[in-house]
């Protein structure tokens, strides 16, 4: 196809997530992208209307790719593709595919790009607390909030799989072919990464994650079903509401460049216990049977992950400030959104 038909575009891989769906909407709200939907499974048909292109394919598919290559001029791209943390223990060697194989597949696409159009393209890159591991809960109680630089050592393939897309991230943006004798083929792209917390949709059903027994407690008592939680009741990780989960990643994509003192960021909101937030779910659904049958696999996992983080440097650098607190994010969010989700 020729340079003079290629179509300006923003790529978002894994568009049939629950963050996919959420980012879609407001990409598309803002009206000035050109948007294209990739994912493994046939794009939710209300999701097209909403994207310039759809389609079904994997990111481990290098002619799928290359064929993509030719045909748009990509800009940013957000890479949300994973295999989830509890899916990726099961077969770690094809989360490690995914995961890593799929996001260096879609780096070097940035990089193509970045040279064809002579702009660095944007990456935008979903990370996780997982890359935290603490050793155990008496240690997570101790330190508190944790930093980026602090205890990076996941004890989850997902877990390692993020950070060393992290470090992957580093090295495309800085360090891309460094010893190269043609500096045509050196060069970078802008790699953008934020720590996510546990995330809650009331949009779409939880898919695999460890921290999803919070969504999964409020879609269960909605329903009318009984839920085991597979934690323990005074467990506490920090979550976040989806819709602020998507204003930080349109914040950071759009910060200035110059403002940002590092590739990769936390950001928090609120950290309720599990406990804490049985009890929210059994205010508002008196009927709720919720147990907990503490995993103790499952339990560990979420052991190693911290309590809270310090996000002060995303604070400092491109402003980051949740507009959802706990109180808000269950009773003007969630709460009414699941409600809604099965009232019929």
């Amino acid at each position: 196809m020729s340079e003079a038909i290629r179509k300006t575009a923003v790529l978002v891989t894994g568009a049939n997530g629950e963050m996919g769906h959420c980012l879609i909407d407001a990409l598309a709200k803002n009206g000035k992208y050109s948007i294209i939907a990739l994912d493994v499974r046939p794009i939710d048909e209300l999701l097209k209307p909403k994207c310039s292109d759809v389609i079904v394919g994997d990111i481990l598919e290098t002619r799928l790719l290359e064929r993509m290559q030719s045909e748009y001029e990509v800009h940013s791209v957000y890479h949300l593709a994973a295999l989830l943390s509890t899916r990726a223990e099961f077969t770690p060697e094809a989360a490690h595919r995914v995961n890593v194989e799929g996001t260096l597949n879609l780096l070097k696409l940035a990089i193509e790009q970045s040279r064809w159009h002579g702009q660095r393209v944007k990456f935008m890159f979903p990370s996780s607390i997982a890359v935290y591991g603490l050793p155990n809960k008496e240690a997570k109680k101790k330190v508190g909030k944790v930093k980026e630089e602090d205890w990076n050592y996941p004890t989850t393939m997902y877990g390692v799989n993020k950070l060393y897309c992290e470090h992957l991230g580093r090295y495309y943006a800085k360090h891309y072919r460094q010893l190269a004798s043609d500096t045509t083929q050196s060069g970078g792209v802008d790699f953008r990464s934020i720590r996510f917390p546990g995330l809650m949709s009331a949009v779409t059903v939880p898919s695999g994650g460890t921290s999803d027994y919070a969504p999964e407690m409020l879609h269960a008592a909605a329903q009318g079903k009984s839920y085991s939680c597979f934690v323990r009741e005074d467990v506490r990780i920090p979550f976040m509401a989806m819709p602020d989960a998507i204003t930080a990643l349109l914040k950071l994509h759009d910060a200035p460049k110059e403002k940002l003192s590092t590739s990769v960021y936390n950001i928090g909101s609120f950290s309720p216990s599990a406990g804490q937030i049985v009890s929210i779910v059994k205010r508002e659904f008196p009927k709720a049977e919720i147990k907990f049958s503490p995993d103790d696999k499952r339990q560990a996992i979420v052991d190693s992950w911290p309590e809270d983080v310090d996000d002060s440097a995303a604070r400092n650098d491109w402003g980051w400030a949740p507009e959802y607190d706990e109180a808000r994010a269950f009773n003007e969010y969630l709460i009414p959104g699941i409600r809604k989700r099965y009232a019929s």
